[in-house]
């Protein structure tokens, strides 16, 4: 594998001093789709743990790719909040700028919040979480992901991504904050635009609110067993508006993350031989394969963010207050250091090891039982396409796959595959 160059960067808007000393990389172009270890590679030999990068628009930030450096910023949330009103950018930030949907702007939800604003909306979403209950959200995934696996069984080929390892997430995740099935489909095609960062992103962004305020009003008037009924019901009084916007968060967190971990680990196990065992009937490689997804090829590769709360150090910069630091999940997840000492290497297989980071850390990580109903909807939708369709293989060389263009996720465009056709569910019965 060739090492890739940086590109060329220009003139940051709003000229942070921050970066006086050393050329941002722009955050953006083929190398971040198709070579991201290589690229990570190259910018830690020629910047180190902490890189000075350049947002959509010339904006400037702090990509943090070292594992000990990242593990520093989300265990001190006091120096590092995830406070995006402490930015020192926003005089510069045109109303219109595609990634302010990703970054966000300051307001009462638990993933635009910090400190105790962000641990009253924890207290009150996490329980509404943990009381979905773990047979009914295995129930939920099989008898979606059957219904996809009905859809493409009798054809012989199919795009794993667009028709199955995209929808199955969101329409699990809709059951469960309680909207019917009809829905779903909008709903992902919403969150896709939303999290391309594109020019639709913020129309994205209004659907999707509307499509949270509709529910919450929804709920009030007939409540369920679901987790926005659990939310309304906790005695600590929150708005309508900070509801849609929690479950907002939940459900964009959880969908396309979750897609890109079926889709890549299904990848794997059609391209690495150490994995292909899951498709002649083993199932031990399943685990370890959405393992080392995580490990080589976080879902989310960059996350926004953390802002200083003063001027510091770290990782041999100068960081002023006000300064965005990226999280670097991919990046520090290939870190040679904690390689060493976790006695591995890049592109070795990590087994059971869950020393990675990429569900972050500190307080504000991905809630536990997010991680959870994540972990249970992936190993499912693999699980099912495992037993309905045995003889999957990639009906392209894997060189011709094409990654999603985005230096913040880390998913398939596409995954196509060839089978022997085969019955659905009901022919069974």
């Amino acid at each position: 594998m060739t090492t890739p160059s940086l590109p060329a960067a220009h003139s940051p808007a709003g000229g942070c001093p921050a970066h006086a000393a050393a050329a941002p990389v722009p955050l953006g172009g083929p190398a971040f789709h198709t070579e991201p270890r290589a690229l990570y590679r190259t910018m830690r030999h020629e910047y180190g743990p902490v890189v000075p990068v350049e947002l959509a628009g010339g904006f400037p930030a702090w990509l943090v790719i070292g594992y000990r450096e990242l593990h520093q910023v989300t265990a001190d949330g006091e120096l590092f909040p995830r406070d995006v009103g402490l930015w020192n950018q926003w005089e510069h930030i045109p109303e219109d700028w595609p990634l302010l949907p990703m970054v966000g702007r300051p307001m009462p939800s638990i993933y635009f919040s910090a400190g105790a604003e962000h641990r009253r909306h924890a207290e009150m979403v996490v329980p509404a979480l943990e009381g979905a209950d773990p047979f009914e959200i295995r129930g939920h995934c099989e008898q979606l992901a059957d219904r996809l696996v009905d859809g493409i069984c009798g054809r012989g080929t199919a795009d794993l991504v667009a028709e199955f390892a995209e929808p199955l997430p969101v329409l699990v995740l809709a059951r469960l904050v309680g909207f019917p099935d009809s829905e779903g489909a909008d709903i992902a095609r919403v969150l896709k635009d939303l999290a391309d960062g594109g020019p639709g992103a913020q129309e994205a962004q209004s659907r999707f609110g509307e499509h949270m305020r509709r529910l919450v009003a929804a709920k009030h008037a007939v409540p369920g067993d679901d987790v926005t009924s659990r939310m309304l019901a906790d005695p600590e009084p929150f708005t309508d508006e900070e509801y849609a916007l929690d479950l907002m968060a939940i459900t964009a967190a959880g969908h396309l993350t979750t897609a890109d971990w079926i889709s890549s680990s299904l990848r794997l196990m059609l391209t690495e031989d150490q994995f292909a065992d899951s498709f002649t009937g083993g199932r031990r490689s399943v685990g370890d394969a959405m393992n080392e997804v995580l490990w080589e090829e976080s879902p989310t590769q960059i996350l926004a963010g953390r802002w200083a709360a003063r001027d510091t150090h770290l990782g041999g910069r100068t960081i002023l207050a006000g300064d965005m630091l990226l999280l670097g999940l991919g990046g520090a997840n290939t870190d040679p250091l904690i390689r060493q000492e976790l006695g591995s290497r890049p592109g070795a297989a990590h087994g059971s090891n869950s020393a990675h980071l990429a569900f972050s850390h500190g307080e504000y990580r991905c809630p536990f039982p997010a991680q959870v109903i994540a972990e249970t909807i992936a190993r499912t939708a693999i699980e099912v396409i495992l037993d309905r369709l045995p003889d999957l293989e990639l009906a392209v060389p894997p060189g011709d796959l094409v990654r999603r263009p985005s230096a913040f996720l880390r998913g398939m465009n596409a995954l196509p595959v060839r089978f022997a056709p085969v019955g659905t569910t009901g022919d069974l019965l």
